[in-house]
């Protein structure tokens, strides 16, 4: 098991906007916590990441998306955001999900070299962290006894914004057995989506008729839990989808609200670097950017886990008010 410390402000401290942030604490991240999962194909291993003080830690579960980069789509990914939400306040814990990268030449998970079951593997990843925190905290003793876990969130990039949405309320039909199926988990209180998925129907691409058929279904129409869904207008996606830049804000418009979309002027699908530090697939890469979505998502998940907290109201502002804002927020 291994421990690192640090304080997570790598990027911030020059590179933020006038949006005002609490003080940053050191944080600790435990990895590889292994969780007994019976019928996984391997245990399920998930990375800890959390302030060094505080109690009452409020839970952000991060779903990786996939790529090219071998670590990046694992437990070792998305520094650039966990080490920020740790540092202010939240409890951050990451699965290596069974497609990840890191599993690939592992029989026992991907005999054929690929299956197309794992969204639904993904979604139960996460759940299965909920019911195993009794778990996690009996393996970082730092923890113990300081979660909060009334106050549950889910975050997702890419891929991982489809396990979230899943887990926020969103469907789909199976496409095995032509089942419609609800992985809903209500012990979420609040999403953020970062370059998800849109819908499926003709906005979809044949190559993902052919590969990821469980991508032609979705349907938003049930995703009612609060959620802050983030899209670049300039993250076309062309192997996966028809639609263009906007297919990525459909969880937005196709879902209930309360919804908010911050859309990004000039990001692509890394959304500025988000999924790790020096990442050679990340196409449009700017911390300042990167800096402002950790800024904006921890102030939304702040506030949506605590009714009356200021935070989310005041980073809008202060968003709306800069003449050179990176993005616009939409809400509903």
């Amino acid at each position: 098991m291994q421990t690192t410390t640090g304080g997570g402000q790598r990027i911030y401290e020059k590179e933020s906007t006038s949006m005002k942030i609490s003080a940053p604490t050191p944080v600790f991240s435990v990895n590889p916590v292994v969780l007994p999962a019976p019928g996984r194909a391997v245990d399920l291993q998930v990375r800890v990441s959390a302030p060094m003080t505080g109690s009452g830690l409020p839970i952000i579960l991060l779903s990786h998306g996939l790529g090219s980069s071998h670590h990046l789509s694992s437990l070792n990914g998305y520094a650039p955001l966990s080490g920020f939400w740790a540092a202010q306040g939240f409890a951050v814990i990451q699965p290596t999900h069974l497609d990840s990268k890191t599993l690939s030449q592992n029989p026992a998970v991907n005999p054929s070299g690929h299956d197309p079951q794992h969204w639904r593997t993904r979604a139960e990843d996460m759940s299965q962290i909920l019911d195993q925190l009794d778990v996690v905290e009996a393996a970082v003793p730092q923890l113990a006894g300081r979660l909060d876990r009334g106050k549950v969130a889910v975050a997702g990039h890419s891929m991982g914004g489809h396990t979230a949405s899943l887990l926020l309320g969103a469907r789909l039909t199976d496409p095995r057995d032509a089942t419609v199926v609800d992985l809903a988990d209500h012990r979420i209180k609040a999403g953020v989506l970062l370059a998800a998925t849109g819908r499926g129907g003709d906005a979809v691409t044949a190559f993902v008729t052919e590969n990821y058929p469980f991508l032609t279904t979705t349907d938003f129409s049930a995703m009612a839990t609060p959620a802050l869904v983030v899209a670049g207008d300039k993250d076309d996606s062309a192997f996966l989808t028809v639609a263009g830049p906007d297919w990525h804000a459909d969880p937005y418009h196709l879902a209930p609200g309360p919804k908010a979309l911050l859309t990004l002027y000039g990001a692509e699908h890394c959304l500025g670097g988000i999924s790790g530090y020096d990442v050679a697939e990340t196409t449009d890469e700017n911390p300042a950017r990167v800096a402002t979505i950790a800024l904006l998502t921890s102030a939304y998940l702040r506030s949506h886990l605590y009714p009356g907290d200021p935070a989310w109201q005041v980073a809008r502002d202060a968003l709306a008010a800069d003449p050179n804002a990176s993005g616009r927020i939409d809400c509903k």
